[in-house]
């Protein structure tokens, strides 16, 4: 019985961002399709008052925001672990010019990833965002995620700051027939 309630939480985290971004009037989302993001993808893109843009690659992800700022609107991203490493220079337009987003993260590498290539990036995503000047919350647990995504909404759009919630890879759930 505790795997069904188990399952049936990691199924509920989405939603919960979701609405905290509706909250927040988060009108843009960039994302490169990832599997731990599927959902939320899907809520955002079939949600009428959030533009659903579909980057080439994460490091588009910081001009986005950046236009959407200068545009009068509020803007998130979505990505795993991974393609942090992809924005690294791009990312330092967001704090010299103090566009405020909110950056959730998969994370990989982590337990029991199935896939090797993801451990290097993985162990350093936090110590990387933070270099770039975001301030960096951890999600290990689903009860967390909407009291952390209503904090870094508050703290990035009405502080003009650059925020990162990272999503445990335990939480998410990312494991080979994993439901």
């Amino acid at each position: 019985m505790a795997d069904a309630h188990h399952s049936s939480e990691h199924a509920d985290w989405p939603d919960r961002i979701h609405a905290v971004f509706k909250k927040y009037n988060v009108r843009q989302l960039g994302h490169v399709p990832d599997t731990g993001h599927t959902r939320l993808i899907a809520l955002c893109a079939q949600d009428n008052e959030i533009k659903d843009v579909v980057l080439t690659s994460e490091a588009e992800g910081p001009g986005l925001v950046l236009g959407a700022t200068l545009g009068g609107e509020r803007a998130a991203l979505l990505m795993q672990s991974s393609g942090v490493g992809n924005c690294i220079n791009t990312f330092s337009v967001l704090q010299n010019c103090a566009a405020p987003v909110v950056l959730i993260v998969t994370m990989r590498g982590e337990f029991n990833d199935f896939n090797p290539w993801q451990r290097p990036m993985g162990k350093i995503t936090e110590e990387t965002l933070k270099l770039c000047g975001f301030h960096v919350y951890r999600v290990d647990e689903e009860k967390d995620v909407e009291p952390v995504a209503a904090a870094a909404c508050d703290m990035a759009y009405n502080g003009n700051f650059q925020v990162a919630i990272l999503l445990s890879q335990r939480m998410i759930n990312r494991m080979p027939g994993a439901h």
